[in-house]
């Protein structure tokens, strides 16, 4: 019997290679090729022929515009994150550590749309009496949702086509495999192939399709980027596995806005939604601490309260710089910026700076906050009562404007702060109850202001 022919495929981006490489050849990426075998190239119908009938060339200011219907899942942290709802035909791409919570999300978000609409939840990790297990757990009465534990693709198709749901869930996507290819499940064409049928059928049939997606060790999505590409909304689930809160971040979103976040509590009963998640990240300090500030983050359209904790303390001759939350990169930069233009050196001194509750803060707004902390930490005099602080400081040391200033101040007074240092061009016009404001157009100017506020 003749040996079967391989080839090796990047697990990253799905490209192929004749014989083993160290490096992709197609996306560069190391150590990511696997070996499979190789499908046969024969002719026949082509399993993805178009959707619809060709339509013809139109102009765009002609065709009729309509927007997108959307049915709420009972949770509203995750109609949040997805812009409103489910979108029918949508299909979207969640991912997330072991462990984190997906699988108890999606259930509780199945039985509450399978009131309003018919749904099937199809498992290929766990059985069925396992799913029942955990829905008895969560106290979900399951009286209308439809179970399936199957991993062959076409059975798949086979039975969404008779059960036609307005609403499925594949949990998860590496664990299925088409009859169509030889190759292992969670392998790269068997991911991409699973992926695009389903995705076909979705459009087609007008029915809002939820995949379940494993990560790496990096926190990827595994499997090819392509996956991203094919979905229409791709969730990150985040936060740590000791911790009772978890964080929905959408990264992709066809049908809404990108980086809104929905905040979770893990209770007894499965998640609950956190309507005030500015709580989580502020610590309950009876008084105010030295080396502790407020920052008023955006997250999407979301203003959020973060305290920033920062500790400088004598180092010995190579100082560290560690952070946790934000960029260590940055933080170095902003420690130069510190000593260049406001006299305030850390270069014998250990800097730890930390964003309390887990959160990871991307946006540069943040560079205010951050300094103001290692100066309060530095100087062992804690920040007055109800501070807060947001905005970008360049290297030459001005402190530039944040998007959407008027709704972060608004936000802090609405919580009971009392103070806030902002950059000039960031200052409200009219002023806002309970709130004084300090602007400043340069870093010395904003420590020259924590100076007189002490």
């Amino acid at each position: 019997m003749a040996k079967e022919k391989t080839v090796y495929s990047c697990s990253e981006c799905g490209g192929s290679s004749p014989k083993w490489l160290g490096k992709c050849p197609h996306c560069g990426a190391w150590n990511t090729l696997i070996e499979t075998v190789a499908e046969p190239t024969g002719g026949g119908k082509n399993r993805f022929q178009a959707l619809a009938r060709s339509q013809p060339v139109a102009t765009l200011s002609e065709i009729e515009a309509s927007d997108y219907e959307r049915t709420p899942t009972g949770q509203e942290e995750l109609d949040r994150v997805l812009g409103g709802g489910i979108v029918a035909g949508g299909v979207v791409l969640i991912g997330g550590d072991p462990g984190i919570g997906k699988s108890t999300l999606l259930l509780q978000a199945v039985d509450a749309l399978s009131q309003q609409c018919k749904v099937l939840y199809v498992t290929g990790e766990e059985s069925g009496a396992q799913v029942a297990m955990r829905a008895r757990r969560l106290g979900l009465s399951g009286a209308q949702v439809r179970v399936l534990a199957e991993i062959n693709l076409e059975k798949i198709l086979a039975t969404i086509e008779v059960e036609a749901p307005a609403f499925c869930v594949i949990d998860s996507i590496q664990t299925l495999y088409s009859d169509q290819l030889s190759s292992a499940p969670g392998s790269v064409a068997q991911v991409r192939e699973c992926a695009a049928q389903l995705t076909r059928t979705a459009k087609a049939g007008g029915c809002a399709m939820v995949l379940v997606g494993h990560v790496t060790k990096e926190g990827a999505l595994a499997g090819p980027r392509v996956l991203e590409h094919i979905v229409d909304t791709v969730l990150y689930f985040e936060g740590d596995t000791h911790s009772s809160f978890r964080l929905v971040r959408a990264i992709k979103n066809r049908f809404g806005a990108v980086n809104e976040i929905g905040v979770f509590a893990m209770t007894d009963k499965g998640l609950k939604g956190v309507a005030n998640p500015s709580a989580i990240f502020l610590s309950t300090h009876g008084e105010p601490v030295p080396g502790s500030c407020v920052l008023v983050t955006l997250e999407g359209t979301r203003p959020l309260l973060v305290e920033l904790q920062a500790l400088v303390d004598s180092g010995g001759p190579s100082p560290r710089r560690l952070s946790v939350g934000l960029d260590r990169d940055r933080l170095a930069m902003l420690l130069a910026v510190l000593h260049r233009h406001a006299g305030v050196s850390t270069g014998d001194q250990d800097v730890f700076v930390n964003a309390v509750g887990g959160v990871r803060i991307s946006e540069p707004a943040a560079d205010l906050a951050v300094l103001l902390a290692i100066q309060s930490s530095l100087r062992g005099r804690a920040l007055p009562r109800g501070f807060i602080a947001f905005g970008e400081v360049g290297l030459a040391g001005e402190v530039r404007p944040a998007p959407r200033g008027q709704e972060r101040l608004k936000e802090a007074a609405k919580l009971g702060f009392s103070v806030a240092v902002v950059p000039k061009a960031n200052a409200p016009k009219r002023a806002i109850e309970g709130l004084t404001v300090h602007a400043v157009d340069r870093i010395e100017d904003a420590i020259s202001v924590l100076r007189e506020l002490d």
